[in-house]
């Protein structure tokens, strides 16, 4: 091993295409900011679609902003053909030698741009913006799925159209959603309309949309088509005559307001736009997102994991968190799966828009940490922290005590999810509780991203003053519930040995009517430790942490609870202690202990699988067994299914799935680095004959590089220097 200075660091390769695609499902992440193109040439034209976060309709479906079709004549060369995503500094050229369509979207402000140069033969340009939303339409009963109705929608549901504009030199296009939306039918549903007025509501009045200007092309056509299988209807400008040079641009704004606020904003940006400036401060940026770690390496599961990363990173600067069914990169259903149920619009997603999966939101965000990517993190915290006051007005309201109760399928205005609330709700059935058999008492997931802001301050230096209340707040609905269900019971708040009843709970959504869930109770200590470790409520988390029961042992195992009425689901978390909570692993107590769970356990070996939101890869990498680690994120971070290898799926969820690459993406940073104390260990779980190279965060603002070379650490290199006092345990066995 040789400590000392790296080598220079490689940028990320281009991934380049040689031939068109067929259809959209061929398309190519492009974007940046908070803005995501999908964008494919087919039958010589340029198409691209437009999503933004936090465009959320009336019915809490996220909506694209349309498709972008540009024909150019005499067009591109086939023969000489390329697509090109340029990821060291995040844009997507096609070109045939001679023709260059440059696609890029300002990471600074809501603008897509694309720049399309023939320096030797003039071209004869036409751009269409297509849009399959512009009627009233009644939503069929899977295309209820993309809103937050889902499987519980009222007969007859539809979706509003959207408002269009042409001029003759740029078109308008938005969504406007009225006063009523479906926040208040589950506001009304859940019995909350005595504090309406104190709720955070992010879907009225919200306007979003766009418009694009195409300075020297004319309207020349409106037209109609069928795309797949959705109509649309669209608006042609062309160039007067054949150009060598043109600049598209597409202004978006979102806002919750007056047509006037939204005008104003979408104003305003154009107004601050400075092609030639912005252009390079976009790319600058991604050439520091690549400097900021990195991990190079030969094969598909290094170029997966960096394609997925930048896919991650085109929503670095969102007021939303990146959707783990798709992000912004979904594409028509009917390419995902071909049943006739599915031919609908390319709105379309499952399980809804603004449904926030919290078990899956998780994984897309944990990467974060170990990327040095905080600035992506704090989206996915300033979600919470926008709707945890709503989930206090819940405990508040429902049973007279304080704490945040945060659901798993938790809405963006924080209130449980309407049709996992119940439709059909038993008399006198707790208004606080879903009627769901996957969901009920599944509350702790909250924790996993209190634990998130802790360690993103414990790694970055995070400023999180502003989230310390709503972590206190989760962990102490815990406190007051179990005590309050238990006087429900009977005479006493504790059992026996003045410890917390923690029952009902459940662990996941599969351990249901768990005492005391292995799940909750890490979560619960590992939270309430990392507050005491710096100094917040302490003596509160000391009385908390006294009141909470042992994790269960059985036959030398972690169990999933002292005791569970039925298995629901598919998820082991027995080994949550391993990850994300970390009591148990490399250089860490009772390793046998968490490795015979692993093995032995009779539903984690009967779960394991590397599909989706599943963590084996994760936990074979924590607990350092490197050839299960190996064979399963090989499985996991291989090729998806579509023409772009980072587009999994659908997995549990839908295409592209964004926590099937995050929990492979942990995975991979867990197989070649763990921290535990002022311990780092270097290649935990990775196999000695893959030559790898990486740059990783770890704690107190410390960079770790490190190099594997035939087997051997040729290079760790350590900053700042400060931090070269940590030990360095190499392991390549």
């Amino acid at each position: 091993m040789v400590l000392g200075v790296m080598g220079a660091i490689a940028q990320p390769e281009d991934y380049v295409w040689t031939t068109q695609s067929r259809n959209a499902s061929e398309s190519m992440p492009c974007g940046g900011g908070d803005i995501g193109m999908n964008v494919w040439v087919e039958q010589g034209d340029v198409l691209f679609y437009v999503a933004r976060s936090g465009s959320f309709d009336e019915l809490n479906t996220l909506l694209k902003a349309g498709r972008f079709r540009l024909s150019l004549s005499p067009g591109l060369d086939m023969k000489n053909f390329r697509q090109t995503l340029h990821l060291e500094e995040g844009y997507v050229e096609v070109s045939d030698g001679q023709l260059s369509v440059q696609l890029w979207a300002d990471v600074w402000k809501p603008v897509v741009h694309v720049d399309v140069s023939s320096p030797k033969v003039k071209q004869s340009i036409a751009v269409t913006y297509e849009n399959w939303r512009t009627k009233e339409k009644e939503l069929t009963k899977r295309e209820c799925f993309q809103t937050s109705y889902k499987f519980a929608a009222p007969k007859g549901l539809k979706a509003h159209a959207d408002d269009i504009v042409a001029t003759n030199n740029g078109i308008l296009f938005m969504h406007q959603n009225g006063a009523e939306t479906i926040f208040d039918a589950t506001v009304s549903q859940q019995g909350m309309d005595v504090v309406k007025d104190r709720l955070y509501n992010p879907l009225k009045n919200r306007i979003s949309g766009g418009r694009m200007l195409a300075k020297g092309m004319v309207l020349v056509d409106r037209i109609s088509g069928r795309y797949a299988s959705s109509d649309y209807e669209g608006w042609m400008y062309a160039t007067k005559v054949p150009q060598r040079t043109l600049h598209l641009e597409v202004v978006m704004a979102n806002v919750q307001g007056t047509l006037e606020d939204w005008a104003a904003e979408l104003e305003a940006t154009a107004k601050s736009i400075r092609r030639m400036a912005d252009c390079e401060a976009s790319r600058q940026w991604w050439r520091e997102f690549w400097q900021r770690s990195y991990i190079e390496g030969n094969g598909s599961i290094i170029r997966n994991y960096n394609l997925f990363r930048y896919m991650l990173g085109c929503n670095a600067h969102s007021q939303w968190p990146t959707k783990f069914n798709g992000g912004l990169f979904t594409f028509d259903p009917e390419y995902v799966n071909p049943a006739d149920e599915y031919k609908l619009s390319p709105d379309f997603r499952n399980w809804g828009g603004g449904v926030h999966t919290a078990q899956n939101q998780r994984l897309v965000y944990w990467p974060a940490l170990k990327n040095g990517d905080f600035d992506m993190l704090k989206a996915q915290l300033d979600f919470y922290l926008r709707i945890y006051k709503n989930a206090e007005e819940r405990s508040r309201l429902y049973w007279r005590h304080e704490g945040a109760c945060l659901t798993e399928q938790i809405e963006n205005y924080g209130l449980p999810c309407y049709p996992e609330y119940g439709t059909k709700r038993p008399a006198g059935f707790d208004p606080g509780m879903e009627r769901n058999a996957w969901l009920e008492y599944e509350w702790d997931t909250c924790l996993e991203f209190c634990m998130m802001a802790l360690e993103a301050h414990r790694y970055g230096g995070m400023d999180i003053k502003d989230y310390l209340p709503m972590i206190r707040s989760c962990l102490h609905f815990f406190d007051e519930h179990y005590q309050y269900l238990a006087n429900q019971r009977g005479a006493k708040r504790l059992d026996g040995n003045g410890k917390l009843v923690l029952y009902p709970g459940s662990g996941g959504e599969t351990f249901k009517g768990a005492y005391n869930s292995t799940s909750t109770i890490a979560a619960l200590r590992t939270v309430a430790e990392a507050l005491m470790a710096i100094h917040y409520d302490q003596e509160e988390m000391k009385a908390l942490l006294s009141r909470l029961p042992d994790i269960t042992l059985r036959d030398g195992m972690i169990a999933p609870a002292m005791h569970y009425e039925r298995v629901q689901n598919v998820e082991t978390t027995q080994l949550y202690p391993v990850f994300p909570w970390r009591m148990y692993g490399v250089g860490r107590p009772d390793l046998d202990v968490a490795r015979r769970t692993y093995e032995n356990d009779t539903l984690a070996v009967k779960f394991r699988s590397h599909v989706g939101w599943k963590q084996d890869a994760i936990w074979a990498a924590c607990l350092g067994m490197t050839d299960e680690a190996q064979r399963l994120v090989t499985l996991k971070m291989q090729d998806g299914p579509h023409r772009f290898p980072a587009f999994w799926g659908p997995g549990y969820d839908w295409t592209p799935d964004h926590n099937w690459g995050g929990s492979g993406m942990i995975a991979v940073q867990e197989m070649l680095m763990q921290e535990v104390d002022d311990r780092i260990y270097l290649f935990p779980a990775w196999p000695r004959d893959w030559d790898v190279r990486f740059r990783l965060r770890a704690s107190r603002g410390t960079i770790v590089e490190a190099e594997l070379r035939q087997g051997k650490v040729v290079n760790v290199r350590v900053t700042p220097t400060r931090d070269k006092e940590k030990t360095i345990v190499c392991i390549t066995t």
